[in-house]
């Protein structure tokens, strides 16, 4: 069974999650310089949800930045490489979809990156649409951005 619930960023599941995405997207990128603009803080980043399995192991997590219109952005989603394929991603990303409506969010952005193909096939395939890079990653040659309005 699997439950998400809000947690705290500075918690040790998130963080240690949090540090797993770091260091799968250093190796992926071949370096610790690949994420353009402010990186999400506890200020920053309003919602942070944790994904756990029926014996409580975090298997992934994913946040929202709420942005200055009804728009906010999903950051930190991950999932454990264990638990890629089984629907973990898909629950987040819906819970986070859930959280972001309640709040008044019209819009969802997000960011990913050209050596993430695996994360375009996903955010495209959930009914996000490829746009022009925002905020700061116009003009960031590594970006590819994405949205999707919610009912």
């Amino acid at each position: 069974m699997l439950s998400i619930d809000h947690e705290p960023w500075g918690s040790a599941d998130a963080a240690r999650l949090r540090d797993a995405q770091r260091a799968e997207l250093d190796a992926r990128y071949g370096s610790d310089d690949h994420e353009p603009g402010a990186e999400p803080t506890a200020e920053t980043v309003s919602v942070f949800l944790i994904a756990r399995d029926g014996d409580g192991t975090a298997l992934g997590c994913g946040g929202l930045r709420f942005l200055a219109d009804d728009s906010a952005e999903i950051k930190r989603m991950y999932v454990t490489p264990s638990a890629r394929g089984t629907g973990v991603a898909t629950a987040i990303l819906r819970a986070l979809e859930r959280a972001a409506g309640n709040a008044g969010v019209r819009t969802l952005l997000l960011e990913t990156g050209t050596a993430q193909p695996d994360a375009m096939r996903f955010y495209e395939r959930e009914g996000y649409r490829r746009i022009d890079n925002f905020g700061p990653y116009v003009d960031e040659p590594l970006s590819v951005c994405y949205a999707r309005d919610l009912p």
